[in-house]
């Protein structure tokens, strides 16, 4: 009965936040301007100063640096270890994900996919565009390979093919979904599973730094993430080469993951991970001037590393609704069904509004997002 109350109370919640983006201006809705209500809660999760849209630091009189003055629109540092979040830019505010969202994908799929799977490639993933990895409709690849691909090149093809392996595209974003209110990101509602721009798709500073914690614990995460380079064999006569996007592997001493992002609507994007002397500091940053966000990370990653300890922390990352546990790892080895749910959009430039009449379309996505989360709950002590 408790396990029924709680998977509709996470229905309500997911229906209202969903269709809640549809409700306000296309600027709230994650395209780089919030709205003044930009997140809809009552008190900001983590603790009241993070509900503050402008720039949240604990300074204390004395030598301690000053946060430095990053172009983003907003950003999170915060210790991975302790949760406290030592400063933070709009920490709430909805933006634009871009390819930081594959963060999330990874993390909510890697504990549900057979690494040593296939995945036979779909007409709908081989087709999205940009595609990067260029994945052959009718091929099958291995579920590994694809979470390699997607964390290190930033991978669109790879990203849908992952998604529609649970069975379809709908039941993948579920799973997907429900894994963002299991961590209670729940300034987060993901529409495409690699981040390109979409109606009602947003995220928050705060949320990127939930995912990126989660992404922590998992040794899996970590070794797609940090991989470097090598190859992604796409048929038998042709290979491409991997290179990781995130050079803050090889230019900033103790980096040990991360992702980057960009669409011309939501800029850049960037979360970083780096560890210290025994301490891992995350930042994330949203809308940021384009090629500046690695740059802007270093800066932050560095004062934090020299105030870690002696700032009074702002706010603390929320640990999960329950205690997870590996859900049941699924097969990935035939091809996905066609999906008639997601269709998944790359929008240009320019502001697009999440139009009322799909409410009957959000109900069928939230009562997907409860069924999922249900079903990872049951999975879970």
């Amino acid at each position: 009965m408790l396990d029924r109350i709680r998977s509709r109370a996470v229905l309500v919640a997911v229906l209202l936040a969903v269709f809640g983006a549809a409700a306000v201006p296309a600027s709230a809705a994650g395209l780089g301007e919030p709205s003044p209500s930009a997140s809809p809660v009552v008190q900001a999760m983590g603790g009241p100063q993070l509900g503050s849209r402008g720039v949240v630091v604990n300074h204390p009189s004395g030598s301690v640096p000053r946060v430095p003055n990053i172009q983003a629109s907003a950003f999170v540092i915060a210790d991975a270890g302790t949760g406290q979040v030592l400063a933070a830019k709009d920490p709430h505010g909805w933006y634009r994900p871009a390819s930081t969202l594959k963060v999330l994908t990874a993390i909510s799929l890697i504990p549900l996919l057979n690494p040593n799977a296939m995945v036979v490639a779909s007409k709908q993933a081989t087709t999205v565009s940009p595609n990067i990895v260029g994945l052959q409709a009718g091929h099958a690849y291995k579920v590994s390979d694809l979470f390699t691909a997607l964390l290190t090149i930033s991978a669109n093809d790879a990203a849908m093919a992952l998604a529609q392996a649970p069975g379809s595209l709908s039941e993948g974003m579920a799973d997907i979904n429900a894994e963002a209110r299991h961590l209670q990101a729940d300034d987060t509602v993901a529409v495409t599973p690699n981040g390109l721009d979409a109606p009602g798709q947003h995220t928050s500073a705060y949320d990127l730094a939930l995912f990126a914690r989660q992404g922590l614990r998992m040794p899996a995460f970590l070794k797609y993430d940090r991989t470097t380079g090598g190859l992604f064999r796409i048929n038998k006569k042709k290979s491409v080469g991997l290179w990781n996007q995130n050079t803050l592997l090889t230019t900033y001493p103790g980096a040990i993951g991360g992702k980057i992002g960009w669409t011309s609507a939501a800029g850049a994007t960037y979360v970083g991970m780096a560890r210290r002397h025994g301490v891992t500091l995350i930042v994330t940053l949203l809308h940021c001037p384009a090629l500046t966000e690695i740059n802007a990370g270093k800066s932050l990653l560095n004062w934090g590393f020299a105030v870690d300890g002696k700032v009074e922390p702002v706010g603390t990352l929320v640990g999960a609704r329950q205690p997870s546990r590996p859900a049941p790892i699924r097969s990935a080895s035939t091809a996905p069904k066609a999906d008639q749910v997601n269709r998944a959009q790359s929008v240009g430039s320019g502001p697009s509004v999440v139009v009322a009449a799909g409410f009957s379309g959000v109900v069928l996505l939230a009562v997907g997002i409860g069924v999922a989360y249900s079903r990872r709950q049951r999975a879970r002590p």
